[in-house]
């Protein structure tokens, strides 16, 4: 076990520069199995989803090496047979194999995935997208075995713009035979990290980053060099941490259009921006206006971003709403916020936050990843020390988070607790 402890009240200044896209990835390492040569992705994230996708390549039988950010896998000696539980309940992303192995081996046999308690997020998309491309899904308990014969292409609509969904259909669909067309599908920029990734491989895709992504079927996919996108709910977190204590903090390495919904609201309550080309440089303002948002798809405000922003809410003058549409158990944060100072009333989806409230350091808990990051930028501006407690979520998704807030003047730690 392992926590996280914050002394508050200090000012953030200096350079972050921001890691690759954690979502973006967690779905390019299944997608290597997919080539018959070796595959070489650089700029990723050394965080403990990571870990745990490359400990199921390594048990299917794949080679892979780590040197600094670059990730290095050889899958031509791997073998399609049973992920156990135990790895790939670690974390949600593992359910990338299935449309990977579906893809390559027509077959796949796993457990259900694991991750964060931020609601039911089903895999029924995923099951009915492959079903359409021709396989049969059978569930026994919470494993799953999907087989088919031939994949053949397919129009497949998704009533929800599911990132999952969307990544998953188009790894079991590059290798199918004919055309597969997604509709309603997801936007968000690692849909087209992924997609290009694949297309250096020797994949047909068009479309990704809009609702429409059509998928030509090939033959084989070959080896490639890639480079993870830089990981804009990253860029979000820190430039909210600027928006609370910034001196002219540099969030550097980035894609500002990305994050063009959070600016926006950056900009409504009165944060200093400066935008340039690959960075963005914030300070704290003075006086900060209450806000509202909604999450939605993107580039709407993303769900990632909900509960780090909401830190910022409470140092909003009046009433903000936040209205969450992605994930019901969004906003299990909340009572650790009001613990430390907070006035913020839930309700199913809605949350008021009534600003501007002075917060104060305690002992509170990381329900989920972007909650353990609602609760460091809330303890970087309390009075006192806070402890974090259940950090483990955190650390799955934020490479180096402790020696980044250093770097540029926090006073944090990271602890083992026996």
């Amino acid at each position: 076990m392992k926590r996280i402890r914050v002394i508050g009240k200090q000012t953030l200044s200096g350079t972050i520069t921001i890691s690759g896209s954690k979502n973006s990835a967690v779905a390019l390492v299944p997608a290597s199995l997919l080539s018959d040569e070796i595959v070489e992705i650089d700029n990723v994230p050394n965080i403990s989803d990571i870990e745990a996708l490359s400990e199921i390549l390594e048990y299917l039988g794949a080679k892979v090496n780590r040197d600094g950010t670059k990730i290095i896998i050889d899958s031509r000696n791997i073998k399609n047979i049973k992920i156990p539980e135990e790895i790939s309940k670690k974390l949600r992303a593992s359910y990338y194999f299935m449309g990977a192995l579906l893809g390559k081996y027509k077959y796949v046999e796993m457990y259900f995935p694991g991750g964060c308690s931020i609601g039911e997020r089903p895999i029924g998309l995923h099951l009915k997208g492959f079903e359409a491309l021709g396989a049969k899904v059978i569930q026994e308990d919470n494993k799953y075995i999907v087989k088919a014969d031939e994949l053949k292409g397919a129009n497949i609509y998704l009533d929800i713009a599911s990132v999952g969904a969307t990544i998953n259909i188009m790894l079991a669909a590059v290798l199918a035979t004919g055309t597969t067309i997604i509709r309603n599908a997801a936007k968000e920029p690692h849909i087209v990290n992924v997609a290009t990734f694949l297309n250096q491989m020797g994949a047909s895709i068009t479309g990704a980053g809009t609702s429409e992504i059509k998928i030509c079927g090939v033959k084989k996919l070959n080896g490639c060099f890639h480079e993870v996108v830089p990981d804009y709910i990253e860029t979000g977190t820190y430039l909210i941490a600027g928006a609370l204590c910034g001196n002219r903090l540099k969030i550097d390495g980035v894609i500002p259009e990305h994050v063009d919904s959070l600016i926006s609201k950056l900009k409504e309550i009165g944060v200093p921006l400066e935008i340039g080309k690959d960075y963005i440089i914030v300070s704290k303002g003075e006086n900060y206006k209450s806000v509202d948002i909604q999450t939605s798809v993107y580039p709407g405000f993303p769900t990632d971003l909900q509960q780090p922003f909401m830190s910022l809410l409470t140092q909003c003058n009046g009433i903000s709403k936040v209205e969450e549409n992605i994930f019901e158990n969004r906003f299990m944060h909340v009572p650790y916020l009001n613990h430390m100072g907070a006035s913020i009333a839930a309700l199913d989806k809605v949350a008021l936050v009534h600003g501007r409230t002075e917060l104060r350091g305690g002992h509170v808990e990381a329900t989920d990843l972007r909650a353990g990051a609602s609760l460091i930028l809330a303890a970087l501006i309390a009075e006192g020390e806070t402890v974090i407690n259940k950090v483990e979520y955190v650390l799955r998704g934020y490479e180096d988070i402790i020696e980044k807030f250093q770097g540029i003047g926090a006073k944090i730690a990271l602890e083992e607790i026996e």
